[in-house]
């Protein structure tokens, strides 16, 4: 565990506590992606099998199962409680786009070719557009509640972490890991221009803005 990995534990932990308290403290979860959300629980489901197999730390024990249950949690939210308020008109994106290559990669490029294996790349690739679909959707309708917002940044901002921390690892430890810096790399480009977006209406917005951040 070094400063950066801790830090972008924290900047994840913050951004699924920022999307479960704006749905609850709502009672709505418009705006938000639910086949976004469905990704995210499949990756966590699929690269967290091995806390059946294996223990590492409390810590470690603690955040798997708290994002495994987080997006579940999330993926109910939206689809079941607070369904009426799901705007599936604009959450269109073809989720199978992503999967399908996604898990023909993961077969044709990993590290050891056994289940758990397969499934760990698998996560780490889909992990990488998973957000897409979430994307998409503020895209399409031109505009995202500030918190939402808030959530998108810090879930972009653990990733850029996560990259500083690899970097930190190659340096100080000598470890690479080349499917997971590039997934990283990829998925961390896939947030500059939203980064650019939230830090100019957001963060440091022109003039007054009310509760919805246009884009």
């Amino acid at each position: 565990m070094n400063f950066f990995r801790l830090c972008g534990d924290m900047s994840h932990l913050l951004a699924i506590l920022l999307l479960l308290l704006k749905m609850w403290k709502s009672r709505s979860v418009a705006g938000i992606s639910g086949k976004s959300q469905i990704l995210f629980a499949l990756v966590f489901t699929t690269r967290y099998l091995d806390l059946f197999t294996s223990f590492i730390s409390v810590y470690n024990t603690t955040m798997k199962v708290f994002f495994i249950a987080s997006s579940y949690v999330t993926v109910y939210f939206i689809y079941q409680h607070f369904k009426p308020t799901y705007d599936s008109n604009h959450d269109t994106f073809r989720v199978e786009f992503l999967v399908v290559p996604v898990g023909g990669l993961a077969f044709l490029v990993n590290h050891e070719f056994s289940p758990l294996e397969i499934l760990w790349t698998f996560s780490i690739y889909l992990e990488s557009v998973a957000i897409l679909p979430q994307l998409f959707m503020v895209s399409k309708t031109g505009e995202a509640e500030t918190i939402t917002s808030h959530y998108l940044f810090a879930l972009g901002s653990y990733r850029a972490l996560y990259l500083l921390n690899w970097i930190y690892r190659y340096y100080f430890e000598g470890f690479f890991d080349l499917i997971a810096v590039v997934a990283g790399c990829v998925q961390t480009i896939l947030y500059c221009d939203f980064f650019y977006l939230y830090i100019t209406k957001v963060v440091n917005p022109v003039a007054p803005t009310d509760d919805l951040v246009h884009v």
